[in-house]
């Protein structure tokens, strides 16, 4: 419990940055679009459609649609542009924010009392003066309800900014969820719910202070507001002076936060500042790799092999491995420093008893049942290029193909709801599970040795590549496995950083910490 709470200040100011950070930048959109809304009603529904349709696009896909379209316009103006991180979770939370903040400044606009109006244009003021003078007033605490609103939607969907690798509550949320420690989902939810919380009680002391014309009450709330947001973000703020911190990145699932923490620890031991960004799906991880805005992950080889050099064959693993490395320098400039010494392959596997009581050793010998069995796969599987080049070489038509995060997917198969998943061939709950293993003997599925890797910048950091070489072949499977399982398991489990540190002593690399 513990280590989880001691991860939320560092978390929430990070949290707090980014969405105070995308409330302004909606304001200062929605803000002149309001007024000039209100004044042409062809402009009104231009702008409130597209905030309309911005709400209904899921915000997780908001955020993953920014990435590449942050990659292109790098591309296109030579690089420099991040596409991880803080840009496209602020760009992509402040268009969340801009249809209460729109909706609610129109309708207070033009529902104005048509006489109160008419006074000011009688009086002679002009267009600038009526609307500081009499309209906005009038409208302010009819907007602040709208900017309520939109902090408390910011605020709740900054948290999915962990999945473009963006530190936030999420982080906890997402690890907590991958590896079903429930303290570290809690903690993230009571931090972000609190937060939400605090914010709309002092918007809307502030609200009321507008309605009711004291401006103590008003400059106080919101005194109090910038004073809270300026403390919790003082210790994140970037220093002149301050090295530039190593990004180590990570897939969304427990082999990856232990090898993560394993790589940041050999790291800070050589002396560098290290900071995590988890969560990262296979497609985004290796672009991110590749322009920089990580300096080195662990993935597999089957799948930068399949998923981006889009080969369909499958050579022995040694093979793959090579040729791996061979095309992420030729392409990206990426160096491959080696393979840690596991394979941790897809793996269709099912109940132990189910498959001896149907007689199935084999996917060959799965075809025939398949039509009465309901599939269970990763988050990923099922658009990847693996389970094409499965369905080529086996015929499979199952009942139903549903998606899990892969925790939930073991779950589902226990459940029953399962009777096939795609599995994780170095994951401690095979074996635990007493699951069947089932046999590829056409060979569909490639090798998938874990193989680590970093950005361009670090390629010829011969400082950096010696801290990271000891683990090349250091990580035997069975040992891999039993650390995934301290982080996997239902009871007694332990934090990604404990596991890898257990996982030093057992191969010999213990940090002495």
């Amino acid at each position: 419990m513990n280590a989880a709470w001691s991860r939320i200040p560092d978390l929430l100011a990070q949290h707090i940055l980014l969405t105070a950070a995308a409330l302004l930048l909606g304001l200062a959109i929605a803000l002149p679009l309001t007024i000039w809304s209100a004044r042409n009603q062809a402009v009104a529904r231009v702008t409130l459609g597209f905030a309309s349709l911005v709400q209904t696009i899921p915000a997780l896909a908001l955020l993953a649609l920014f990435y590449p379209l942050l990659l292109l316009m790098s591309g296109l103006v030579g690089g420099g542009i991040p596409a991880l991180g803080f840009l496209p979770s602020l760009l992509a939370l402040a268009l969340y924010a801009l249809l209460p903040i729109l909706r609610n400044g129109v309708t207070g606009l033009v529902n104005l009392d048509p006489a109160v109006v008419e006074a000011a244009d009688a009086v002679g003021m002009t267009a600038r003066q009526k609307l500081w003078l009499v309209e906005a007033p009038l409208v302010v605490p009819v907007l602040m309800a709208g900017i309520r609103t939109a902090a408390v939607w910011t605020i709740g969907a900054a948290t999915l900014a962990t999945t473009v690798g963006q530190p936030c509550l999420g982080d906890l949320i997402f690890a907590g969820l991958q590896t079903q420690n429930w303290t570290l989902v809690i903690a993230g939810c009571i931090a972000s719910a609190a937060l939400a919380l605090i914010v709309d009680a002092l918007l809307g002391m502030a609200e009321n202070g507008l309605r009711r014309r004291r401006r103590v009450q008003v400059w106080a709330a919101l005194g109090m507001l910038v004073l809270g947001v300026v403390a919790a973000i003082w210790p994140v703020l970037p220093t002149g002076g301050a090295e530039k911190r190593v990004v180590v990145g990570a897939k969304g699932f427990g082999e990856q936060y232990i090898l993560a923490r394993m790589i940041g620890h050999r790291l800070e031991n050589a002396g560098y500042r290290v900071t995590y960004r988890e969560g990262l799906g296979s497609a985004v991880v290796f672009g991110a790799l590749a322009s920089g805005d990580i300096d080195v992950y662990v993935d597999y080889s089957g799948t930068i092999w399949t998923n981006e050099m889009h080969r369909t064959d499958t050579p022995d693993r040694a093979a793959i491995v090579k040729g791996v490395g061979q095309w992420v320098a030729k392409t990206h400039d990426i160096r491959l420093i080696g393979p840690l010494g596991f394979e941790n392959s897809y793996a269709f596997a099912m109940r132990g008893a189910d498959a001896k009581r149907r007689g199935i050793e084999t996917l060959t010998d799965l075809v025939p049942q398949s039509g009465e069995m309901n599939f269970a796969t990763d988050l990923e599987f099922l658009e990847r290029p693996e389970w094409a080049a499965v369905k080529r070489a086996y015929p499979l038509h199952f009942r139903s193909a549903q998606a899990y995060t892969p925790s939930f997917m073991y779950r589902a198969l226990e459940s029953g709801k399962a009777d096939v998943v795609s599995a994780f061939s170095s994951d401690g709950r095979i074996a635990k599970l007493g699951l069947k293993v089932l046999g590829d003997p056409r060979h569909a599925i490639p090798g998938y040795d874990a193989i680590l890797m970093v950005s361009p910048q670090h390629a010829d950091d011969q400082r950096f590549i010696a801290a990271l070489r000891p683990l090349v072949n250091a990580i035997p499977a069975d040992a891999m496995r039993q650390a995934n399982y301290m982080v996997d398991r239902d009871t007694d489990k332990v934090s990604a950083d404990t596991a890898a540190r257990w996982l030093e002593r057992r191969i010999g690399l213990a940090s002495g910490k």
